[in-house]
Parts: C-alpha cells; sequence; structure tokens
C-alpha cells in the first residue's frame, strides 16, 4: 500500500486554483472532449495501478429509450488496498466505493470530469480514525490528480 500511495502523491499536482467544488462535487472543465477526456481518464488511472471496472455511457442508455442527451460517461474504477480497509471498518462505504468519476458535456458545450470529495463521504459515513482519514485525504490527491492529468495538455 506504501507503494501505491507514494506513486500517487508523487504524481499529484495542485489543482485547488482550478478544480471547483460545492462540496456535494468536485468539477473541473476539460480541454478536450467527453471521449477524448474518458480516454485519457482511463488511460491515467490504469498506468497507477488502479482498475478500471466499468464505463457506462448514460448517452447511449438514454438513446435506445429514444431519448437524446449530451454526451455523459461514468468511469468506475477502484484499489482494494485503499478501499477495502474503509470498507471493513464502515461497510456502507460500499455504497460509494469503487470510486467513480463522471465526464459530461453541459448545454453550452463545455466538457466536465467531477466527482464527490472523500471529506464528502468522511461526513456521509461517519469515517473515523487517523488511518481512515489519511487513506481518504489519499484518495483526494489521487482524484484531483487523475482530474488533472486526463483534462489538461
Amino acid at each position: 500500500m506504501l507503494r501505491a500511495a507514494a506513486l500517487f502523491l508523487a504524481f499529484s499536482l495542485p489543482t485547488a486554483a482550478i478544480a471547483q467544488s460545492n462540496g456535494a462535487i468536485t468539477k473541473r472543465e476539460s480541454k478536450f472532449t467527453v471521449s477524448e477526456t474518458v480516454d485519457r481518464l482511463v488511460k491515467t488511472i490504469e498506468s497507477h495501478e488502479t482498475k478500471i471496472l466499468a464505463r457506462v455511457d448514460h448517452a447511449a442508455g438514454a438513446k435506445t429509450v429514444g431519448i437524446e442527451m449530451p454526451p455523459t460517461v461514468l468511469v468506475l474504477f477502484g484499489n482494494p488496498q485503499l478501499g477495502t480497509p474503509l470498507m471493513q471498518e464502515t461497510p456502507h462505504m460500499g455504497l460509494e466505493l469503487p470510486m467513480r468519476m463522471l465526464v459530461w458535456q453541459d448545454k453550452a458545450g463545455k466538457v466536465w470530469i467531477g466527482f464527490t470529495p472523500p471529506s464528502t463521504l468522511q461526513a456521509r459515513h461517519g469515517i473515523k480514525g487517523a488511518e481512515n482519514i489519511k487513506a481518504l485525504q489519499m484518495m483526494r490527491t489521487v482524484l484531483d490528480s487523475f482530474a488533472k492529468s486526463a483534462t489538461e495538455p
């Protein structure tokens, strides 16, 4: 776990000035299309010892019932070294894990990537304990770095 943690922390760069957060969601504008942003996100995640579990294309699903919507893709991914200890302590964290990031195009044509900040998960599930808090902080660093890598040239 320490090797993965060091790798994640070494990869991360500060993004606070660019990312927007309202507490319930952190989002960041992408300079790429939804498809390109998702591909960049997946490539970044896979290069950091984390497994892609699913890509959910919401727009494609909507189209099957005759509804049009802008491109919207959910990417689910996980690293059992980070998530399992949290679920051992607080089983209902399984509602939030694996981690997920959404990439979407808004009505103005801008592309965004967003995720639920781990601090929100901490509050929602009453996560306590130094090791668990440290894991959530690491998750935040990882999510920020993944978002930055997916959205910037």
